[in-house]
């Protein structure tokens, strides 16, 4: 058996002792790339359309709402950091 056959089979006993995530981390860590495609989205069109821009920055909740997220406070959040930069 090679030393890389040794660690792999290691290393699989390993991680089937680590406690399985938590199933919150699971589901938030799956809406991730939906929320990044939809921050990039309204970023790039408040960029391009002041009238957006204002509507947007006056009911953030709502506007993510519309796109399907649900807006948390970090949600929010991120919205407003990407919007102020």
């Amino acid at each position: 058996m090679s030393a890389n056959a040794w660690n792999e089979e290691r290393l699989g006993e390993l991680l089937r002792l680590l406690v399985p995530a938590p199933i919150g981390w699971v589901e938030a860590a799956a809406q991730l790339p939906h929320l990044r495609t939809v921050l990039d989205d309204l970023v790039e069109r408040a960029e391009a359309d002041a009238a957006f821009r204002t509507a947007l920055v006056a009911d953030l909740e709502a506007a993510l709402a519309r796109e399907g997220v649900e807006p948390t406070e970090r949600a929010l959040g991120e919205l407003r950091a990407r919007l102020s930069a």
